[in-house]
């Protein structure tokens, strides 16, 4: 289909749009542009086979759709609380080419991926602070090279490292690619966590988790299911992957086989989460390790209280202790993290009174928590 490319009324993102559409939807402002098509001689340049995005977009193999906003969208849904039509106006064409994913390469990769859905009726504060720390702890500290980092939150000016669903499943794509044993892959998530009925009865409690991007209230959520399908399966032996996930109902969010219950006291249990039903949730013979900030029944939330601005409470403990103690084992990472966030929630710091969130961790296989150290 051919298309041409036009201005977010909003934020002057360049995007596509089929020839003909009467408004756009602007993925990195949440808003919509309404403007009357108009020919090549007012400026507007066309989008052809021999342009900067050559047979489409869909040629580079993003998934990312073209983004012409539905009449019953301009005035209700998602991030459009504030919408007033405009008249519009063409800005000078400007050339812009959206980034795919870096080529594959490195020892230590990372996804970080921050979601604060502005605009929307549940908006968060901290998501995209929480990944400016993560990115912080990974590549000033821990030494990951920072063009093996992706990054992905409302603030990034590039369409491809903005967290909606399709962009998140090929930055998870990305990380595992290639992957080789003596890898070290770090997945980080802050943003809003759900769970749904589980259809295939592969869940002990009944409900899959899910991630929830910025336009899951569209293009749906992404299940643990997935999750542990793109990026756990394919892990091969000696390889080593590490989540952190600070969101609602987040304890078995990739779907790993072992869940490890601790005590205030340190004593601990692995609880097996296979179930008859299931299919095979485990690596080709690499590690998987989940920190979550909640069980799957809890909620967690952002907190003033650690910095005076917004972060979430998992991922700024979990910072914090790992710069704090060096030769740091699984087991002392959970206690520390316990002790901060009961501290905090003692002072009445955190977003809603109501929140009781234990960190948690899940892996793919058993382990000593107290003599095995935490190495990313």
């Amino acid at each position: 289909m051919e298309s041409r490319r036009h201005s977010c009324r909003q934020c002057g993102l360049q995007l596509p749009a089929p020839i003909g559409v009467k408004a756009i939807y602007c993925p990195r402002c949440q808003r919509s542009t309404q403007f009357q098509p108009r020919n090549n001689m007012h400026g507007v340049p066309t989008v052809n086979a021999n342009g900067p995005y050559s047979n489409n977009i869909n040629a580079m193999n993003t998934g990312l759709p073209a983004y012409p906003a539905k009449p019953s969208q301009l005035t209700t849904g998602f991030g459009y609380g504030n919408y007033r039509p405009q008249s519009f106006q063409f800005r000078s064409p400007q050339v812009m080419r959206p980034q795919p994913p870096p080529a594959v390469h490195g020892r230590k990769r990372a996804v970080l991926c921050g979601a604060n859905y502005r605009g929307h009726n549940k908006s968060l504060k901290g998501s995209i602070n929480d990944v400016l720390a993560m990115r912080y702890l990974l590549v000033d500290k821990l030494g990951f090279p920072n063009a093996s980092v992706i990054i992905l939150t409302e603030n990034e000016k590039d369409i491809f490292r903005i967290p909606t669903k399709a962009n998140i499943r090929a930055a998870l794509r990305w990380l595992v690619h290639s992957c080789q044993p003596g890898d070290s892959l770090v997945f980080h998530y802050s943003g809003h966590g759900s769970r749904v009925r589980d259809l295939d009865g592969d869940e002990v409690d009944g409900y899959d988790e899910s991630l929830c991007p910025i336009d899951f209230e569209t293009e749906g959520r992404i299940l643990d299911d997935e999750i542990n399908e793109t990026i756990i399966r394919p892990l091969p032996r000696g390889a080593t992957l590490h989540a952190i996930i600070d969101a609602c109902h987040s304890g078995t969010f990739l779907d790993l086989q072992f869940m490890c219950r601790i005590n205030r006291g340190g004593s601990y249990m692995w609880e097996d989460h296979r179930t008859p039903h299931s299919t095979y949730k485990g690596t080709r013979g690499g590690i998987a390790i989940c920190i979550s900030a909640c069980d799957d029944h809890q909620s967690s939330g952002d907190t003033i209280a650690f910095t005076g601005f917004p972060t979430g409470a998992l991922t700024y403990s979990f910072v914090k202790t790992m710069e704090q103690e060096p030769k740091l084992t699984y087991g002392r990472l959970l206690l520390s993290m316990h002790k901060k966030i009961h501290e905090t929630q003692k002072g009445i710091g955190l977003n809603s009174k109501d929140v009781s969130q234990e960190p948690q961790l899940s892996a793919s296989v058993r382990f000593d928590i107290h003599s095995k150290l935490l190495t990313l």
